[in-house]
Parts: C-alpha cells; structure tokens; sequence
C-alpha cells in the first residue's frame, strides 16, 4: 500500500493526499511536479528511475489507512545528482 507522503523531498512543498501535483517513483520517493520537472528532469535522484503521478486515496480510506505523517526532506545535491541525471535523463524510464 502507498505511504501517500505528504511533502516534496527536495523543497519540502505540501503534497497532501488530493495533490494533483504529487510524482513518486516505483521505491515511493515523492517529489512535486516542478521540481520533477524542472530540478530532476525526471530522475528520480535516489534510485534513477522515472515518475508518475501520485494517486489520489479515497477520502473513505483515510480512515483505515491515513497517509504518512513523517516529514521526508532531502534536498538534493545537485552537484552529486548531475551524473546520474545527465546519465538517465535522455532514456525512456522504462529502459533505464
């Protein structure tokens, strides 16, 4: 089951479970869109890998499984994550 986290990794901006711009990798790393976007280029900075958009847990749900309530935040190092992204981000997630 998804932990639905509730904030970016890197910016540390609000993700609630009805975010329409919450993007998690397959290992659940959470990032929001303008950074996957525009920070990451769609390399997950942990694992390589690509994004999808979070989905949404119905709010009858949440009762019996609420989201995360940790607070997840490593920015990223840009300087460090630089080969992994130029390494990865010309190359469809699903040939990585």
């Amino acid at each position: 089951m998804l932990e639905i986290r509730t904030n970016c990794e890197h910016c540390n901006k609000s993700l609630p479970n009805d975010s329409s711009e919450a993007m998690i990798c397959s290992f659940e790393c959470t990032f929001c869109s303008d950074c996957v976007t525009n920070v990451l280029e769609n390399v997950c900075p942990n694992c390589g890998g690509g994004f999808e958009k979070r989905p949404t847990r119905p709010a009858q749900s949440l009762i019996k499984n609420p989201v995360k309530t940790e607070i997840i935040l490593k920015p990223v190092d840009l300087e460090v994550f630089k080969t992994l992204k130029q390494k990865n981000k010309d190359i469809d997630p699903r040939k990585r």
